[in-house]
């Protein structure tokens, strides 16, 4: 069949869940055999993410191609268990950049440049290069920002025009949310009518509204929608507030949202095989055992800027059967008594010198304390800076990011690396290849390709697998461990569990067992790629040994006391 294009918008006020709501119908249509790719247009005038503060746009996505998206595609990578590619994102900015470049080229042959056709042409022309490259029987393309914006206005017009062309492929669903007055909490409906209101403006009917409420929408309040928005109140879709993003997915199936868009599409209702959706939101509803994660950042006070790790770390939970909590620390203002209170630390990606220090000081608390720890590319970094300072006694260690001038910057910039394709500039993005010693890093590899369930074992049967010999994961950094102190960094005690294939750049990094239960790090973002399905094994390790940890700890704390002492001692 002909690739169906289902556009999703929202309306009243912004993140009220279209990314999501996209994600989780692909899972659904997914669930019935069906293939979807997803796209995500955004209205601002970047030309990609890659330059956007985290507090204002939260974390900066990253593709297997090395593009710098939002964060919606790490929704649509996780709930779709697949990978993205550039195609699957667009800015207004990229978008008008290509524009200008035709011109200049000469593409239009000296036409005057106008908003319609030349722009909201190319907008179509990336709808329809992902149906005509990949074509799939669904392309979801969820639009940025809310109707009524300025910068909507284009986009909508190209919406409008694409329906058009192709009335009998394309429905449109629009994202908006029930009010609620106070004191009386009263529902009110008048927001959204006058959404579905202004989307027609632009010559757009949503076939569907899923409305966002915190409470089950009554029959009557469904009616009453349909009456003023002008849409079946079979077509209106319950969005309910739920703990878990996972439950999503099951509660928009109960409520009909797949069988309402393919009745919509003219294509026939099948069962949807829902056993691995299933099994997911029983796991993320366990209440223990719980183990504490500390999420040590300087973006603390915004949990998006950190979305995919934290997702990541409730993967891990879900491949061992335990309830993950996310603690934030602050690095700025590191409280070690926090550390004292979670079961394993993380220190994620991050760029710029604030907070760099309580991020040392972190790992230095996880390595002597034997706390289990996964760096992730600054994490990485840091974790080297710690070893440089306090194993291999260099105290003036540091990166060239944080100072230029360092005596010693065993973090250094290095853009003249043989056999090193930049991909971004002086960034490396996208997939990297990386080879791999013998080694816990190498053997959790090894359980995450030969993985045919949700659980993961022990760290012992782990160690029984046999080591993957190379690894690809996504990148997005500047800066490299300096080859000038690998030989000091690897006396002093530090394992390369992983190199770039030309052998010049350190990938992965570990502290032997026999010295720490669990110390890993990746100058790579392995969150990217970690999905509900099949939890990635560098978070999924660590999440078994903290659980390994709890679990000792409990033991030795029923024994009794004369036990305790001779087991401690």
């Amino acid at each position: 069949m002909a690739t169906k294009t289902i556009f999703i918008t929202g309306g009243i006020v912004s993140g009220l869940g279209k990314g999501i709501t996209a994600a989780s119908l692909g899972a659904l249509l997914k669930a019935r055999g069906f293939s979807v790719i997803p796209m995500k247009t955004d209205m601002y005038l970047n030309v990609d993410a890659g330059t956007m503060n985290p507090f204002q746009h939260g974390e900066v996505f990253v593709t297997e191609d090395g593009a710098e998206t939002d964060l919606d595609l790490g929704h649509y990578e996780r709930f779709l268990d697949s990978d993205l590619s550039r195609l699957s994102y667009s800015t207004m900015g990229s978008v008008f950049q290509a524009v200008t470049e035709h011109e200049r080229k000469g593409t239009y042959l000296g036409k005057t440049i106008q908003i319609v056709p030349h722009v909201t042409d190319e907008i179509q022309r990336r709808f329809q290069t992902i149906s005509e490259t990949a074509q799939p029987d669904f392309q979801i393309i969820e639009l940025g920002g809310t109707v009524g914006d300025f910068e909507a206005e284009v986009t909508l017009e190209a919406v409008r025009q694409f329906q058009t062309r192709n009335k009998r492929d394309c429905i449109s669903i629009h994202v908006v949310k029930m009010d609620y007055i106070y004191p009386s909490d009263e529902a009110k409906t008048k927001p959204m009518q006058h959404s579905v209101i202004a989307l027609r403006r632009y010559g757009i009917n949503p076939d569907i509204l899923v409305v966002r409420a915190k409470r089950p929408i009554s029959q009557d309040e469904k009616e009453k929608i349909a009456l003023f928005c002008g849409i079946d109140s079979d077509h209106i879709i319950s969005a309910l507030d739920v703990e878990s993003l996972y439950d999503i997915p099951l509660n928009m199936e109960k409520e009909g949202l797949a069988r309402v868009t393919l009745s919509l599409l003219g294509i026939k209702e099948s069962a949807p095989n829902l056993a691995e959706l299933e099994e997911i939101t029983r796991r993320t509803k366990l209440t223990e055992p719980v183990i504490r994660v500390g999420l040590v950042g300087k973006y603390t006070d915004l949990s998006d800027a950190y979305l995919s790790v934290i997702e990541a770390a409730k993967h891990g939970g879900i491949a061992n059967s335990v309830k993950v909590q996310v603690v934030p620390v602050d690095s700025e203002h590191l409280n070690v008594q926090l550390l004292k209170e979670v079961d394993a630390i993380i220190v994620p990606g991050g760029f710029g010198t604030r907070g760099v220090e309580g991020k040392i000081k972190a790992i230095q608390y996880a390595r002597e304390n034997k706390v289990p720890y996964l760096g992730i590319c600054l994490g990485l970094q840091t974790a080297v800076i710690e070893a440089a300072r306090n194993l291999a006694g260099i105290k003036d260690a540091t990166s060239e990011e944080f100072d230029e001038k360092a005596n010693h910057p065993v973090i250094a910039f290095l853009p003249d690396q043989k056999g090193i394709t930049r991909k971004g500039g002086t960034m490396r993005l996208g997939s990297y290849e990386a080879v791999m010693a013998d080694s816990l890093i190498s053997r959790l590899y090894a359980w995450w390709e030969d993985k045919k369930a949700f659980d993961f074992p022990s760290l012992d049967e782990v160690m029984k697998f046999k080591p993957v010999k190379t690894s690809l994961e996504r990148h997005r950094h500047r800066y490299e461990v300096n080859p000038d102190y690998h030989k000091v960094l690897q006396e002093a005690g530090l394992r390369f569990s992983g190199m770039s294939p030309d052998g010049s750049l350190v990938e992965f990094i570990e502290y032997p067992r026999e010295v720490h239960p669990y110390f890993v790090a990746t100058q790579a973002h392995p969150e990217f790629k970690s999905r509900p399905y099949k939890a990635h094994p560098l978070f999924a390790g660590l999440i078994a040994a903290a659980k390994e940890q709890s679990q000792n700890h409990t033991t030795l704390a029923q024994m009794p006391v004369d036990s305790v002492q001779t087991v401690a001692s």
